[in-house]
């Protein structure tokens, strides 16, 4: 049975909220993800293109920010766009360096709120590859980190 671009928002929905959640230590949210998902975005922390390593992007990106005291943090949804099986999200990302990162391995306790967009492809009601762009450069400056150099 295929799911539709309602049942993939709502999918998209429930994980971002997870995610919400999982700054404390609730690893809900790897439930909507495919065991074999691929994330193409690669910019921070670099990890493998390959099955599954997403997965450990996530747990390091919840581990290094922490949402702030403001009513409106976390990971928000500004606009859910879905065609077949894939679902564009439109968010506002808020939060707080307060853990390890691997680009900023001491926490500056500095907050950012940038504007991200990610593509999702879902396969049988579950995340089976993320795109995404993000205001990175804004994200730098508000935390205080440098730009990364090409080796």
């Amino acid at each position: 049975m295929s799911s539709t671009v309602t049942d993939n928002k709502a999918t998209i929905t429930a994980f971002i909220e997870a995610l919400n959640h999982g700054v404390d230590g609730d690893e809900d949210w790897v439930k909507f993800l495919s065991p074999q998902v691929i994330d193409h975005n690669k910019i921070i922390f670099g990890e493998e293109d390959e099955p599954g390593a997403a997965i450990e992007g996530f747990r390091q990106q919840l581990a290094a920010f922490s949402r702030t005291e403001a009513e409106h943090s976390g990971i928000l949804v500004q606009e859910l766009i879905g065609e077949d099986d894939r679902i564009v999200a439109r968010l506002r990302v808020v939060g707080t360096h307060t853990g390890y990162h691997v680009r900023m391995p001491e926490p500056t306790g500095r907050s950012c709120d940038v504007e991200q967009i990610w593509i999702f492809t879902l396969a049988a009601g579950r995340i089976a590859e993320i795109r995404a762009v993000s205001d990175r450069l804004g994200m730098f400056l508000q935390l205080g980190w440098d730009w990364p150099t090409v080796d």
